[in-house]
């Protein structure tokens, strides 16, 4: 019965849009305040071959909007800007769509860190890093936290990055940029929104390597787990007696890992030998292609700013920010690696569990059969 509210009004959010033919409808809500968002631009933007804008409205007061199509066979997103904030969703033509909005802050209670996981491997003089990074916002009631510096993070000091993703709840990629922090080496910012739920970072990066590198971890916000993957011919060492050993049952991997990292300067590492960096699994092998974009070193590159949008801009002519069909794969990529890196880990945490279980069981029994 407590959902039953909550159900009444997405149902009416999406039955209240006209559709006609050759037109996307659909209405926007505001869960931040838990109304129809009224007054916000609603682009319709065609994704094949080139991203070219076709319509734009305005919701109106019960937040409705109909865009018309000039290609039914085309796929489509819609773009919905609320407060300066951009809210994609894909489409096709005949959908009645419910878009979701909220309400943007600079800064948001109930935004924390899930999982970072960095992956490591060799490549010639190079050492190789991709840190994925998930962060979650719970904020009650709903916010996005958008501005300048809406992400921090802190990546080894000689870092020279190569490119920095970002997919939010939507799961739609995009390119983004990190600013560097003047005075603080390895310390950058991003301006992209959290939106609630699950927003996900990849940064990749390379370092000079002889052989041998250490890492001072440091965050932003707490974490519930941070770990390290290391190709089985490079070796770990940390003075932290917080890491574990995660039994994964790759062969192709190592996994420290430590649970309950607080915000600040966290636990120390090292990594040493050499191994190229090898595919997570099998679901990420099955992907031809790298999250390297085209451009050898995005932080050169002008920002992207956050209220623009993902895969195009909306100023008129319509700007195309990268090529379709690098855009197309990389949508979901960054998700893809986290899921496959997420699930090495878990597997060892169950791994682990179900051992500790067996060993306590003949511990548990007998005092059950003297207590009897």
């Amino acid at each position: 019965m407590r959902g039953l509210p909550a159900a009444l009004a997405l149902t009416l959010c999406c039955s209240t849009a006209a559709l006609s033919a050759n037109s996307i409808s659909g209405s926007v809500r505001n869960q931040s305040r838990g109304e129809p968002a009224a007054g916000d631009d609603v682009i319709l933007v065609r994704l094949d071959g080139r991203l070219q804008e076709e319509a734009r409205a305005k919701t109106d007061a019960h937040g409705v909007f109909t865009l018309d199509a000039q290609h039914p066979d085309k796929p489509y997103m819609v773009r919905v800007f609320h407060q300066g904030v951009n809210y994609d969703q894909q489409a096709s033509v005949g959908q009645v769509l419910c878009i979701q909005v909220f309400d943007a802050a600079p800064e948001v209670r109930g935004i924390t860190g899930t999982i970072e996981i960095l992956r490591t491997g060799t490549n010639g003089n190079f050492l190789h890093v991709s840190d994925m990074i998930e962060i979650k916002n719970a904020s009650r009631p709903p916010l996005t936290q958008a501005g300048e510096r809406t992400f921090e993070v802190y990546l080894a000091a000689a870092a020279k990055i190569d490119s920095v993703l970002a997919s939010g709840p939507g799961k739609i990629a995009a390119i983004i940029f990190a600013a560097p922090v003047p005075g603080e080496p390895g310390h950058y910012t991003v301006d992209f929104p959290l939106r609630p739920g699950a927003t996900k970072f990849a940064f990749n990066y390379d370092l000079p390597y002889r052989g041998h590198a250490a890492f001072q971890t440091r965050h932003k916000y707490p974490l519930e787990q941070l770990a390290v993957m290391i190709p089985t011919d490079m070796k770990f060492s940390s003075r932290s007696p917080a890491f574990e050993i995660l039994a994964t049952g790759n062969t192709r991997y190592h996994v420290h890992a430590v649970n309950q990292v607080e915000a600040g300067a966290g636990p120390k590492f090292e990594v040493s030998g050499i191994e190229a960096l090898p595919p997570v699994g099998d679901q990420a092998s099955s992907h031809p292609f790298s999250l390297s974009p085209a451009s050898p070193n995005p932080t050169s590159s002008p920002p992207v700013r956050a209220n623009l949008p993902l895969l195009v801009s909306i100023d008129s002519p319509l700007k195309q920010t990268q090529p379709p069909s690098q855009l197309l794969v990389l949508v979901g990529m960054t998700s893809v690696l986290l899921a496959a890196c997420a699930i090495l880990i878990w597997r060892g945490r169950k791994a682990r569990s179900f051992s500790a279980a067996q060993t306590a069981a003949p511990q548990t029994r007998p005092r059950q059969r003297s207590a009897a």
